[in-house]
C-alpha cells in the first residue's frame, strides 16, 4: 500500500472522501496537482468514474455533496465546487442553491476554478448521429443505411464500422474511411458506437 493511500486511508476514515462509501477506495488527483496527498482525493469508483466520464453522471447520486462541500481539506471543497458547477451548468437547480451557499478561501477557489473548461465558442459547428448523440472528432460510428458512394463505384452497406471519423464546418456531413476511401457521410445515416 503506498504512502499516499495510507495517509488518505487515514485523513478520510476509510470512506470515499465525496459520498461516504467504504467500497474499492482509491487515491484521486485533483489537478492541477503535485501528486502529494493534500492535492487528493479518495474516492469509490462510483464517484472517480463519474467525475472522469461526465457522460455517465448520474445528477442524484451527487445530492451527497451537500454534506461533503463543508469539508475543511481544500481538495475535497474543490471537487465538490467542480461537480456542482458541472451540475448547475445541466440546470440542477438545487446544485445551484449549494454552490451559492459554500465558501472557500480564495486560493482555494482560484484551484477549484484553475481548470474549468473555457467556455464553448457558440459559433461552432456540432454533429449528432441518427440518434441526437453528439459526434466528436475520432468517434466510431455505424452505418444504419446502405449507403452507395459516389464516383467509388461501390455502396457502403448498413451495420459498417467507421473509426475515427472527422468532421467538417457543415452540421450534416462527417468524414470517414470507407473501403480504404475517405467519403463524405451524412450523419443521419450514422448511430455512434
Amino acid at each position: 500500500m503506498s504512502v499516499k493511500l495510507q495517509e488518505l486511508l487515514a485523513r478520510a476514515d476509510n470512506k470515499c472522501e465525496l459520498c461516504a462509501s467504504t467500497v474499492n477506495l482509491n487515491p484521486f488527483d485533483v489537478a492541477p496537482s503535485d501528486g502529494s496527498s493534500d492535492q487528493a482525493l479518495l474516492l469509490c469508483e462510483r464517484c472517480s468514474d463519474q467525475i472522469k466520464d461526465n457522460s455517465m453522471s448520474d445528477a442524484n447520486h451527487w445530492r451527497c455533496l451537500n454534506d461533503s462541500m463543508w469539508s475543511q481539506v481544500p481538495a475535497v471543497q474543490v471537487m465538490a465546487w467542480r461537480q456542482l458547477k458541472e451540475l448547475s451548468n445541466i440546470d440542477e437547480s438545487w446544485a445551484s442553491d449549494l454552490l451559492d451557499t459554500m465558501y472557500m478561501e480564495p486560493e482555494t477557489q482560484t484551484w477549484a476554478e484553475a481548470t474549468q473548461p473555457e467556455a464553448e465558442d457558440p459559433d461552432t459547428v456540432k454533429q449528432f448521429d441518427s440518434n441526437g448523440t453528439r459526434l466528436a472528432a475520432g468517434d466510431n460510428v455505424v452505418l444504419i443505411k446502405d449507403l452507395p458512394v459516389k464516383g467509388g463505384g461501390f455502396t457502403a452497406k448498413r451495420g459498417y464500422a467507421v473509426r475515427n471519423i472527422g468532421l467538417t464546418n457543415n452540421p450534416d456531413h462527417i468524414e470517414g474511411r470507407v473501403e480504404s476511401q475517405r467519403i463524405v457521410i451524412l450523419t443521419k445515416f450514422v448511430k455512434k458506437m
